[in-house]
């Protein structure tokens, strides 16, 4: 018999402190972490091919079924979004050409295309900024009356409270504070288009956020096509897995799978041009050169800046809170499975007017068949430019000759140089007439109409005429319905976002639960003029001299000088 005290190191390894003179047996037993004490410090000691061994044989049956899933749904949305971009960069299907269109033609007007759909996504997008993140007064309020004490409570007690009623207003500035910080730092003035932008097209876009080297939160937009989620059926909006998939440099497609306490890495174990392998080709990375396959994950262990160590089920009180600093995490020994102490799937779905329980759908959806049709009416026109843009003559009365295969050889050469001459004095000459391009016009600005239809984006964005050009009224009637698009889609989009720099800011150590509210610019300022004309008419029904022009722009001490 012998006597070892090991602990857990990281995933699947297990480091001995101590033991006995008799070491153990490593001809016939091995080190594995117990799966049915999860977080237990004592390896337990199995024969090969043992109830144990069976276990981790079942574990890693279980992985790949992890992995069949991911990639099934991945190529699903890959096929999916794939069409989309393509419209977006103007790669269209020719639709409706006819076999005599392309044997006529060939690839003459192959790529040509009238493209509309960029207009449709860029309209929506260029409407959505955010201008920052402010604290939930609702929840801020709630927080400062659950500290209200009775009156039969010491004067300590109270003096504490008031202490806790102005330190919650201190973190409320510097949450705001902080959640510009994280903005700013993430560039994502400009990458926040880029999601909204991906959105827009595919339907879906993705956000990761995960802290660098420093501990600070960083945002990693990500593609649509790249990534697919499973949501949880019981708790509505809760993501209980995630999967991302790229395509790395040497050509190996890279697979991470992650999880609200752990992030496994897999990479497949040939180079692959195209698509995506069967899930039989990934091994966790790190293990592809020996072949190795990585023990299953087991419940990670963080040490805090205090040396306390906790589990990856953390409270507010395990370094979480504003005062408790950012977690450091022990390094794992094997590089396949990264642990997750934030207890969520560190994914963020941007899903773009989607459906319950289903993922969004492209803004480009409706638009497809009518970009189609306008293509055919476009090359339809072209068509009878080519064969109406020279004049066709025609003679008769005149004698044709034959070549030898008994063919007619035409008797005269057009052109500008070359005049016709016959023997035949009752010879006729004449021309055809030119094709009218009037109604091919007409046509092709009749599916421009029934584009902002189906869209609800307003026609001046595609038919912008001087003559007709709105303004005014005319204009803020022509842009409701696609106003009321734009704030259904800033509604949307504004509960993700709060999401994400509520988890950015938990990464850098402000306390959990922080409720945000995503700020917007306004889809649909005023001029200063209207603004000034809405304050003199609310003074007009009794608004105060101070408050009119304090709402027109002007400080606290220059409407002080200007009253006083």
């Amino acid at each position: 018999m012998f006597c070892c005290r090991c602990i857990f190191e990281g995933p699947g390894e297990v480091r001995t402190e101590s033991h006995s003179d008799r070491a153990p047996n490593t001809s016939s037993c091995t080190f594995v972490i117990d799966r049915d004490r999860p977080g237990s410090k004592n390896p337990v000691a199995t024969a090969p091919g043992s109830d144990m061994s069976l276990k981790l044989e079942l574990q890693t049956l279980n992985m790949n079924k992890q992995i069949e899933k991911a990639i099934s749904s991945l190529r699903v949305s890959e096929t999916r979004y794939e069409k989309y971009e393509r419209y977006y960069n103007g790669d269209h299907d020719l639709a409706f050409a006819t076999e005599k269109f392309q044997n006529a033609f060939g690839t003459l007007f192959r790529e040509f295309a009238l493209n509309l759909c960029p207009v449709i996504c860029d309209a929506v997008r260029d409407k959505l900024r955010v201008n920052g993140f402010s604290v939930d007064s609702y929840r801020v309020a709630k927080l400062q009356s659950s500290r209200v004490r009775s009156p039969s409570r010491s004067s300590s007690i109270t003096s504490v409270d008031s202490a806790n009623s102005a330190n919650s207003v201190n973190s409320v500035d510097s949450v705001n504070s902080a959640t510009r910080k994280v903005w700013h730092r993430n560039r994502m003035g400009t990458r926040g288009g880029e999601i909204h932008k991906e959105a827009l097209r595919c339907g879906d876009a993705y956000a990761i956020v995960w802290p660098d080297e420093n501990g600070q939160a960083v945002i990693h937009p990500n593609r649509a096509a790249n990534m697919t989620v499973a949501r949880d059926e019981d708790h509505p909006g809760r993501i209980l897995w995630a999967a991302k998939t790229w395509r790395a440099e040497d050509k190996h497609i890279r697979l991470n799978l992650l999880y609200p306490d752990r992030i496994e890495k897999y990479i497949s174990k040939k180079p692959v041009e195209s698509g995506l392998p069967e899930a039989k080709e990934f091994v966790p990375i790190g293990a592809r050169s020996t072949g190795a396959q990585a023990p299953p994950p087991a419940t990670p262990r963080f040490l805090r800046r205090d040396g306390a160590e906790v589990t990856s089920d953390l409270s507010e009180g395990d370094g979480l809170s504003a005062s408790g600093g950012r977690l450091q995490a022990r390094a794992p020994a094997f590089p396949a499975v990264i642990p997750n102490p934030f207890g969520i799937v560190p994914v963020f779905h941007f899903a773009n007017n989607a459906d319950l329980g289903s993922l969004g759908r492209s803004e480009l959806e409706a638009a497809l068949p009518v970009q189609d049709g306008l293509n055919k009416s476009v090359l339809d026109m072209l068509v009878a430019m080519e064969f109406s843009a020279y004049r066709q003559r025609w003679a008769a009365g005149i004698e044709i000759d034959y070549d030898n295969q008994g063919k007619a050889v035409a008797p005269f050469t057009a052109g500008i140089d070359h005049l016709w001459i016959a023997d035949n004095p009752e010879a006729r000459f004449g021309d055809f007439d030119a094709a009218e391009l009037e109604q091919f016009l007409k046509v092709k600005d009749s599916f421009r109409i029934d584009m902002a239809s189906v869209t609800g984006t307003p026609l001046h964005y595609f038919l912008q005429t001087a003559g007709d050009f709105p303004s005014g009224e005319s204009l803020k009637k022509a842009e409701t319905r696609f106003l009321a698009k734009v704030r259904d889609r800033q509604d949307n989009f504004g509960q993700v976002w709060s999401d994400v720099m509520a988890f950015a800011l938990l990464i850098e150590g402000h306390r959990p639960g922080i409720s945000l509210i995503t700020e917007w610019e306004d889809p649909a300022p005023m001029s200063d003029r209207e603004v000034l004309e809405n304050i003199l008419l609310k003074k007009q029904i009794g608004l105060p001299v101070e408050q009119a022009l304090l709402e027109a722009g002007y400080g606290a001490a220059d409407v002080g000088t200007m009253v006083g």
